[in-house]
C-alpha cells in the first residue's frame, strides 16, 4: 500500500494544500504550485518511480506497512523521516507526528475506494478558529480549557469525511379521484352539494446530490449541523487536495445504502405528486407509478474543521466548521462549578437585598 508525501521541487519541503490560495504551498520556501503544475510534476516523476519499483519487486509488497499486535491498527513508514505512523483501517491521510509532513495512504483511496469527487477546503484554520471563538464567546459558563489557544492548536483538525451523493430522476404518474363538499341556505332550506372529480398528474421528478454518511464510526450529527455543502462546486478527485489534512475513507458501501435512498426519494416523489392535488375536501389516489429513469451514486470527500473536548464528567463534546461555506455547529460543555458559584452569588445578593429592604420597611 503506497504511502505518499508531496514534495516541493525547489527545496524538497512538504507541500500542503492552501485553502486561501487554492494552490499547493511549500511550508519551507513558501513556493506556490497550481493543480496543473502539481499534475505535471507527478507525471514527470511517475516513470522513474515505476522503474524503481520494478527493480525492488521482492520487497514492494510490504512497502511501509505492518500490523500491530492487536490487529486494530496499521503501521506505516513516513517517506520523509522514516518514523512509524499508526492509523486505524479507515484513515486515508494524516500528518507525521515527528516531521509534521502530510502523509497520504494512497492504497486506501484506489480501486473501488477511489472517490469520484472532492470539495477542497476553502476556509483556513485561522478563519475556522475565529468562527469558533465567536461562537463560544456568545455562550456563558463554557470551560476556559475548551477555547484556550493550546486546546485549539492541539485539537482543531481539518478532516475530509466520506459521503455518498445520491441522484435520481423519476418518471411519475398518478391518477385518482377527489371531491369537494359545499353547503348553502336559501330561505328555510339548507342545500348540500358534493362534486366528484378525477385527476391525473404526470411528469419528471429529480433529486440531486442527496448526502448520506459513508463512515460507520462517525455520527451523522457531526456533519449534519454544518450542511449543506455546495455540491455543484465539487472537483474531480485528486490525491493532492488531501495534503496537509486528515482524511477518512468510507467503510459503508453503495449497496448498503441504495435501497434506503430509493425508498426515501420515492416516498418524497409520491408526497410531491399528492400535494399538487389541492383545493379538495378529500383526495384518493387509485393508481400511481414511479419509474427510475436515471440514477447515480457518487463517492465524495467533504471538508470539515473539528474540535473535540473531553470534559471532567467524561462527556465528549465537539464543534465543527463547514470547510467550504464556513457554517458552524457545536455541542458545548458546561462548567458546572462556575455556574454553581455564580448562582450562589446571585442568590446571596438577592437575599441581602431582601433583608435590607425588609429592615427599612
Amino acid at each position: 500500500m503506497a504511502v505518499v508525501s508531496l514534495k516541493c521541487p525547489n527545496c524538497d519541503g512538504g507541500l500542503h494544500f492552501d485553502p486561501q490560495t487554492q494552490a499547493y504551498q511549500c511550508e519551507y520556501c513558501r513556493s506556490l504550485f497550481s493543480q496543473k503544475e502539481l499534475e505535471a510534476m507527478e507525471q514527470a516523476q511517475e516513470k522513474p518511480k515505476v522503474m524503481e519499483q520494478a527493480q525492488k519487486e521482492p520487497e514492494a509488497g510490504n512497502q511501509g506497512r505492518e500490523q500491530d499486535g492487536g490487529g486494530n491498527a496499521d503501521v506505516y513508514t513516513c517517506p520523509s523521516c522514516g518514523a512509524q505512523i499508526m492509523t486505524d483501517h479507515t484513515t486515508a491521510a494524516t500528518t507525521c507526528y515527528y516531521c509534521h509532513n502530510a502523509v497520504v495512504i494512497g492504497g486506501r483511496l484506489s480501486g473501488d475506494l477511489l472517490p469520484n469527487r472532492i470539495i477542497p477546503f476553502e476556509v483556513t484554520k485561522a478563519e475556522a478558529k475565529e468562527r469558533f471563538l465567536e461562537f463560544v464567546g456568545k455562550r456563558r459558563f463554557v470551560p476556559r480549557q475548551f477555547f484556550d489557544d493550546k486546546n485549539i492548536e492541539e485539537n482543531m483538525r481539518g478532516i475530509y469525511f466520506p459521503y455518498w451523493l445520491y441522484s435520481v430522476r423519476f418518471q411519475s404518474e398518478a391518477r385518482g379521484k377527489a371531491d369537494r363538499f359545499s353547503t348553502w341556505t336559501s330561505g328555510n332550506t339548507e342545500y348540500r352539494q358534493r362534486k366528484y372529480y378525477t385527476f391525473r398528474r404526470e411528469g419528471d421528478i429529480s433529486f440531486e446530490n442527496l448526502p448520506e454518511n459513508a463512515l460507520s464510526k462517525i455520527s451523522a450529527n457531526l456533519l449534519g449541523g454544518v450542511m449543506p455543502f455546495e455540491f455543484d462546486r465539487a472537483k474531480e478527485f485528486h490525491m493532492g487536495y488531501l495534503s496537509g489534512f486528515a482524511a477518512e475513507c468510507r467503510d459503508i458501501g453503495k449497496a448498503d445504502l441504495l435501497r434506503n435512498m430509493q425508498r426515501r426519494t420515492r416516498d418524497c416523489a409520491k408526497e410531491m405528486i399528492r400535494s399538487s392535488v389541492s383545493g379538495y375536501d378529500s383526495v384518493s389516489v387509485r393508481q400511481e407509478d414511479y419509474r427510475v429513469k436515471e440514477e447515480d451514486m457518487a463517492y465524495v470527500l467533504l471538508p470539515v474543521w473539528t474540535i473535540t473536548y473531553t470534559a471532567k464528567d467524561g462527556g465528549v463534546y465537539y464543534y465543527t466548521v463547514n470547510g467550504q461555506t464556513g457554517s458552524t455547529c457545536g455541542d458545548l460543555p458546561l462548567d458546572r462549578r462556575r455556574l454553581a458559584v455564580v448562582s450562589g452569588l446571585i442568590s446571596f445578593v438577592v437575599l441581602l437585598a431582601g433583608m435590607f429592604w425588609g429592615y427599612f420597611l
